[in-house]
């Protein structure tokens, strides 16, 4: 049999398996900013303020979207925000019609499997109160 991210589309998922589509990689809880002209989206090192850098996980996660208004909120209703995903991202995978990358705890059984692969933003973050905001480009990462 084969699983659920394969037979169904993002639509049509329990909230506990949409839940379980999140790798962990805590890359949708990074400052990005836009260039205006082009749309290009740039990463920067710089953790929302409910991150926690180490763990990658939210120190709020229920009440992260009334916390922080600028918070990602996925759903399978507005596409257009997976876009401000990374591509390793299982939501932006799966609406692309691609599959999910083989160190994806889903498919390992192994939620450190982001991690061990490099695939995360653990270590690589600095907590939002260290940051200069005003200047945020400072802090783009490749």
């Amino acid at each position: 049999m084969k699983p659920f991210w394969e037979t169904k589309r993002l639509n049509e998922l329990t909230p506990q398996e949409w839940e379980s589509l999140c790798d962990g990689c805590a890359k949708c809880c990074v400052h990005k900013l836009e260039d205006d002209q082009t749309g290009e989206i740039f990463y920067t090192c710089v953790a929302c303020r409910l991150l926690n850098v180490h763990t990658c996980r939210c120190d709020n996660y229920e009440n992260r979207h009334a916390l922080v208004p600028d918070c990602a909120k996925l759903s399978a209703d507005h596409p257009e925000h997976f876009e401000w995903m990374p591509e390793t991202c299982a939501y932006r995978r799966l609406h692309e019609g691609r599959a999910l990358p083989s160190w994806h705890p889903l498919i390992t059984g192994d939620p450190a499997s982001v991690h061990a692969h490099g695939a995360s933003a653990k270590k690589k973050l600095i907590p939002e109160f260290l940051a200069d905001e005003e200047h945020l480009e400072k802090y783009i990462v490749d």
